[in-house]
């Protein structure tokens, strides 16, 4: 068994490991039981490092729950993992939405779905708490208001983003600066050989300021796991239309698993040590579905590809030749 690597979460002082478990589809395509199988496995393979959300695992939006009742099993497991979770989207099913309900942030809103969140998690503190995505409406003084707020309660202890851009990290780190406040820790950012665009400006402005990158869709939904099937209704078949997969890039995949081949290692373990090779990078979420898509993730953790390796990679698949960028600003551009 290969060692599993561990990195500081940006400027905090907390180590966590360079593969994160995704827990995305626990609820929805994971029943609880597969989920708990996961998680314990997930720990022995020293995987310190939990992403949710509070909008994931499907309808009844029961990834929280899942993890909580896990997590009251005891046995040492909340003392064993950071736990990140997000905040931003609308959980209310069912009838009429409330106008505080709708997509966005607010201390009125974020007070209440921290709550919720600590309630399903059957925690008293969430590690790390993301924004899932920026609100272009709320002032700089209500955002560190929201979050110093929670900090100072102890109901967390570090903040994040997710699907931010370049400009919107510099913004409210740099009014967390004059605050004398830690800040933004992390930002959660989709990046991989097909979206690269993360190089530009996210990156860059997220070294500047201190804040790590936590890499989600390493693999692209399954893209760059080497060549399948395509089923009617997956998740891949969905981001292989997100990407405008046609011939071209096809080719490109088949040359990229031509290179995996010849270099002895799997398509997803190449992938996945492509992103943890950027500096900016702390670590990769792996979203999870069964107990078999573990297997390997020790090697993505530990793999130091060569200079030759990165070069033929980072040519095969340019910044200019991946995702298209949809119409509009960053980063709906080019975010999930």
């Amino acid at each position: 068994m290969e060692t599993l690597q561990y990195r500081h979460m940006g400027k905090a002082n907390v180590r966590v490991s360079n593969i994160c478990l995704g827990t995305m589809h626990f609820g929805s395509k994971t029943e609880e039981k597969e989920a708990f199988a996961i998680m314990d496995r997930a720990l022995e393979l020293g995987i310190n490092f939990f992403d949710t959300a509070n909008v994931y695992g499907g309808e009844a939006v029961r990834s929280e729950e899942i993890i909580g009742r896990w997590l009251h099993q005891g046995g040492g497991r909340r003392e064993q993992i950071v736990l990140a979770t997000k905040v931003y989207g609308v959980v209310a099913r069912g009838g009429n939405l409330a106008p505080n309900e709708a997509p966005g942030i607010s201390f009125y809103k974020v007070r209440q779905h921290a709550e919720d969140s600590l309630r399903r998690l059957q925690t008293d503190h969430i590690d790390l708490y993301q924004v899932h995505h920026i609100d272009r409406r709320i002032s700089g003084a209500e955002y560190w208001n929201t979050f110093e707020h929670l900090i100072q309660s102890g109901k967390v202890l570090y903040t994040g983003t997710s699907n931010f851009p370049g400009w919107g990290l510099a913004k409210y780190q740099a009014i967390a600066e004059q605050r004398g406040h830690i800040g933004i820790v992390s930002e959660q950012a989709q990046y991989n050989l097909l979206s690269r665009y993360p190089e530009l400006e996210v990156i860059p402005a997220a070294q500047a300021f201190g804040v790590g990158i936590m890499v989600y869709m390493p693999v692209a939904g399954g893209l760059l796991t080497g060549p399948k099937e395509m089923v009617e209704g997956s998740r891949t078949q969905s981001v292989e239309r997100e990407y405008g997969v046609g011939a071209p890039l096809r080719e490109k995949l088949r040359q990229f698993s031509a290179l995996c081949r010849e270099i002895g290692e799997s398509e997803a373990v190449v992938a996945t040590a492509w992103t943890l090779a950027n500096p900016g990078v702390y670590s990769a979420i792996i979203g999870v579905r069964t107990l078999d898509h573990l297997e390997g993730l020790d090697r993505a953790s530990e793999l130091q590809l060569s200079a030759e390796v990165m070069e033929q990679l980072n040519h095969l698949f340019d910044i200019n030749q991946g995702r298209p960028l949809r119409p509009g600003p960053a980063p709906e551009a080019f975010a999930w």
